[in-house]
């Protein structure tokens, strides 16, 4: 007999047992989940654990699913189910269930950022309702940008908080994936470095990073046909960036072809579902 049930704050342990049990052998690459890491999503990606849920075979742990709440709508970050035990509905039942749920308390809005190679999750999702709606792509900087005199402007350190204080951060920004959302680089602030493109007068372009994973966001306020993002990526080498790549990008947030005017190609995909929350 297979029960299910929502998870509470001083869960952390079941929910880090459930995704090692369920989720670790789908992703055999991927390292163990444990407790720090599981509080950090918590920080960076407001995972819930009151929209986490864990199906059980008697006391051990056969899938999980993994909810991030935010004011816009959750996440379905993570759903996994033990091989055992695939191919009998506990995917559907948990994704149902956490529908229903969300149909009541709020917010309606439900999306999956899903690679585009796992046909497991794509058939899953659309069986229980979810549309496709976006195409996020990862890309990677194949060739360093041109560089070019630079006449009244210089480039300087900047951080989230000093685009936030000149209102170049918040709420305007495009559209972007769930890991690279102002959300997410507001909780990651301490960790994120960057780059900006400035006059005497005002920031004109900006790049944020983390050295060891990669850019994390790029925007320009001058049509300038990427002439300051090209200074910006130019140097990021110099500043010890090890990966010159960006991840999820949703074609809202930088158009395809000003990326491949700067030098990056294709790289991966992902797909971007939603769903509306309704009851059971």
């Amino acid at each position: 007999m297979s029960a299910y049930r929502f998870c509470r704050t001083d869960d952390i342990g079941l929910l880090v047992d459930a995704l090692n049990r369920c989720w670790a052998p789908h992703f055999p690459d991927e390292p163990p989940m444990n407790a720090a890491a599981f509080k950090r999503s918590i920080r960076d990606l407001q995972v819930w654990c009151s929209s986490c849920m864990v199906a059980f075979s008697g006391a051990d742990p056969i899938g999980v699913l993994i909810g991030a709440k935010r004011s816009s709508g959750t996440l379905i970050h993570r759903i996994a189910v033990h091989p055992d035990h695939v191919r009998q509905g506990h995917g559907r039942h948990l994704l149902t269930s956490l529908s229903s749920k969300l149909a009541i308390l709020g917010p309606p809005r439900i999306v999956a950022e899903v690679p585009a190679t796992n046909a497991a999750a794509r058939r899953l999702l659309a069986a229980s309702g979810y549309a496709e709606e976006a195409v996020l792509t990862d890309y990677v900087l194949e060739q360093h940008a041109r560089t070019e005199e630079r006449v009244g402007r210089f480039l300087i350190p900047v951080t989230i908080g000093d685009l936030a204080a000149n209102g170049l951060f918040g709420e305007a920004d495009p559209p972007t994936c769930w890991e690279r959302s102002m959300e997410t680089l507001t909780a990651r602030k301490a960790e994120i470095e960057g780059l900006a493109v400035a006059t005497d007068e005002r920031i004109e372009a900006y790049v944020l990073y983390i050295k060891d994973e990669g850019l994390l966001a790029l925007r320009s306020f001058v049509e300038d046909q990427g002439a300051r993002l090209e200074e910006l990526l130019s140097r990021l080498p110099q500043e010890g960036l090890k990966a010159l790549r960006i991840s999820k990008v949703h074609p809202a947030e930088i158009p395809a072809d000003r990326l491949r005017n700067l030098g990056f190609r294709p790289a991966g995909q992902d797909l971007l579902y939603s769903a509306v929350a309704r009851s059971a």
